[in-house]
Order: C-alpha cells, then structure tokens, then sequence
C-alpha cells in the first residue's frame, strides 16, 4: 500500500507541473501496489480543477489511479494533534502521515519536509 501525497497527485494531474514526469514514473512503478490518500488530501488536489470547471475530470483521473480514500480511526484528532506538535507539519501533511502509519504503508511524496518527518516517524518514503 502506498499513501500519496498531494504533491504527488497534483503533479501527476497537471502536465505542465515541474515534478509531472516524476510523478508518472513514480505511479507507474507503483503499478500493483494498492494507492490511497487521506480525504484531506484529496480535498486539496481536487481543489485547483474545482476552481477551473474540471473536477469530473479530476476525479476521473483518480478512479483511474484506483485512489482510494483513507478512512481515519476515530482517535485520528489526538494522533493529528501530537504529530502536529512533534513534527511542526501542517495539519494536511500530518494527515497524510497519519494515513501511512495507520495503513503500515509507504508514503509518496516531493514535499523534503513531509518526507523527512516520515522517515523519523520510520514511514518508507518514496521516491528514495
């Protein structure tokens, strides 16, 4: 399983986005392997096709990921509130960080920071 972060989505959504062949090679090695994202996360790749009329679109592009949205447990604002305190994160980063270790999977993402919260977190970032 892998959890995907925004970064990801957003570049593998947007051609002309700098990290867009990255973010391809990174899904397409990931072929085979279960891909999810936390609801906040795909609220904020959502968001930008919302804004431009194309959110059908958008969100049929994630079907055919096969993106699946991470339900968080019930205890998922206290787990939010310490990692926010540890890691200094953004709440929607700690999000996707909690959807990692909650799954026990993989996390895919550009953003240095996040990646290097997960890897103290011993969450297997990606790409290495």
């Amino acid at each position: 399983m892998i959890v995907l972060d925004a970064s990801v989505l957003i570049a593998h959504l947007d051609r002309g986005s700098v990290h867009h062949d990255r973010a391809k090679m990174l899904l397409e090695d990931s072929i085979g392997h279960e891909l999810a994202a936390s609801p906040v996360t795909l609220a904020e790749v959502l968001a930008g096709p919302a804004r431009a009329g194309m959110l059908g679109e958008a969100t049929t592009a994630l079907h055919i990921l096969g993106v699946g949205a991470v339900q968080l447990m019930d205890d998922a604002p206290v787990r939010l509130a310490k990692l926010r305190a540890d890691t200094r994160l953004k709440t929607p980063d700690c999000c996707v960080l909690l959807a990692a270790e909650q799954l026990f999977a993989s996390l895919a993402t550009f953003d240095k920071q996040l990646a290097s919260a997960a890897r103290e977190q011993r969450v297997t970032v990606l790409p290495d």
